[in-house]
């Protein structure tokens, strides 16, 4: 008889295994497999805490009693904004102010002003302090209500900042992170929170981030003088959000001081500039290449005219649920010459005409896709604009669920040619 040695079926073959070897299997698994595995045991729950680099962080206990730090050795970046809010209570409704931060609101407007921090403010400077200790390469931080003090002590080595329920004297604090390079601040949102950074906010930041290639403002109050300050100051700066501004009249004039902006988007503004001022003191931004508007109402000809005005060089124009764009405001557009690529959508007031009128203007036109505009018919299409079609380097043309053009082009798949539909109508 030979002795047969079996393995006991509850052996750990991979205690045989080194962290840095499982390090190394794990970190070549996909994502969506990290949670099984990190509950078989606690080193590998442990182990995969070191290949996390992002969290979104809802506890603040777990920061504060260090388990977080414990758990996830190795961050990068993390979002504490969450974690910072006493909620109200509420209807089950969920509103999400962007991909990071979302939180269940009331239904009542007397609720909505009492979203605050849930804690002292020194707490969460303290907190703050920590996580600049635990975490010296920390990159990336989202918070709320962060006062001046919990900010100065993030370190320099933050390349990206997002800051909610933030005041003018908060971004005190902000000055010392000189290698910043994108920062969003959302100083208000009606209904949820409210906070003012005004010019002299604005100028703080710019003179203290002079690096910053990406910034956008939610809420935000100033003028020319703070956003004057901001192309001054950060020279390098690509790209300028402006989200529900609260800016005063003339503010407009002040973005031929971004000398090197390429992107300007404008989402959820009541108003562009209610009193942009004499053309010829606008200027122009002028490197720009990219101008986008979501959610705007464009109303005004006056504002509409001097934002295409300091615009005039602009390659992309996208425009996307923008309220009262009509064919008079649209016709504005045909002082930018250097379009090579229009997307609109659901701008429903625009007609076949009005878009024909300034496409046919447009020598560069290359890329256009009109979406959801239920004003624009196919069968008002010239054989001038068929013909612009035919031309153009990539044709996305689907003004309504009823475009008896949008189904040819589906079943020959002409997205990307236009000439290839016109080619085979006229066959």
């Amino acid at each position: 008889m030979h002795n047969h040695h079996r393995l006991d079926s509850d052996s750990d073959f991979s205690s045989l295994l080194s962290d840095q070897l499982l390090l190394c299997v794990f970190s070549k698994l996909p994502i969506s497999h990290h949670l099984a595995t990190s509950l078989v045991c606690k080193r590998w729950l442990y182990l995969h805490g070191r290949l996390v680099r992002s969290l979104n962080l809802l506890d603040w206990h777990f920061l504060e009693s260090g388990r977080l730090f414990a758990r996830f050795p190795h961050l990068t970046e993390i979002d504490i904004a969450r974690s910072c809010i006493r909620l109200t209570p509420n209807s089950g409704v969920l509103v999400t102010f962007n991909p990071f931060f979302s939180l269940p609101i009331s239904s009542t407007d007397d609720d909505l002003s009492k979203i605050e921090l849930s804690f002292p403010p020194d707490r969460l400077d303290q907190g703050l302090q920590l996580m600049a200790q635990k975490y010296p390469n920390l990159r990336r931080v989202a918070a709320f209500g962060a006062s001046e003090y919990g900010l100065a002590s993030v370190g320099d080595a933050l390349q990206e900042l997002e800051l909610h329920c933030c005041g003018d004297m908060s971004l005190k604090g902000v000055s010392g992170c000189v290698n910043l390079q994108a920062m969003k601040l959302s100083a208000r949102m009606d209904g949820f929170y409210a906070c003012v950074v005004s010019d002299i906010g604005l100028t703080i930041l710019a003179q203290g981030c002079k690096r910053l290639l990406k910034l956008q403002l939610c809420g935000c109050e100033g003028s020319y003088d703070g956003i004057k300050a901001i192309g001054q100051c950060c020279q390098m700066l690509e790209e300028l959000t402006l989200q529900d501004h609260r800016m005063d009249g003339g503010w407009l004039a002040a973005l031929s001081f971004c000398a090197n902006l390429k992107t300007l988007r404008f989402r959820s503004c009541k108003a562009i500039d209610s009193s942009p001022g004499l053309d010829e003191h606008l200027g122009v931004c002028p490197m720009l290449q990219v101008l986008h508007l979501e959610r705007c109402q464009l109303r005004d000809k006056k504002s509409t005219k001097s934002l295409f005005l300091v615009c005039e060089n602009v390659g992309d124009i996208l425009l996307r649920n923008c309220w009262g764009f009509q064919d008079d405001l649209f016709a504005l557009a045909s002082i930018c010459r250097r379009v090579k690529l229009l997307y609109l959508e659901h701008c429903s007031l625009l007609t076949t005409g009005g878009l024909e009128s300034v496409l046919l203007s447009w020598k560069g036109l290359q890329r256009l896709m009109v979406v959801s505009c239920s004003n624009i018919k196919d069968n008002q299409v010239t054989p001038e604009l068929a013909s612009l079609f035919s031309v153009l380097k990539e044709l996305k043309w689907r003004p309504d669920t009823r475009s008896l053009l949008s189904s040819d082009l589906d079943g020959i798949g002409m997205w990307r040619k236009g000439g290839k539909f016109f080619t085979r109508l006229k066959g």
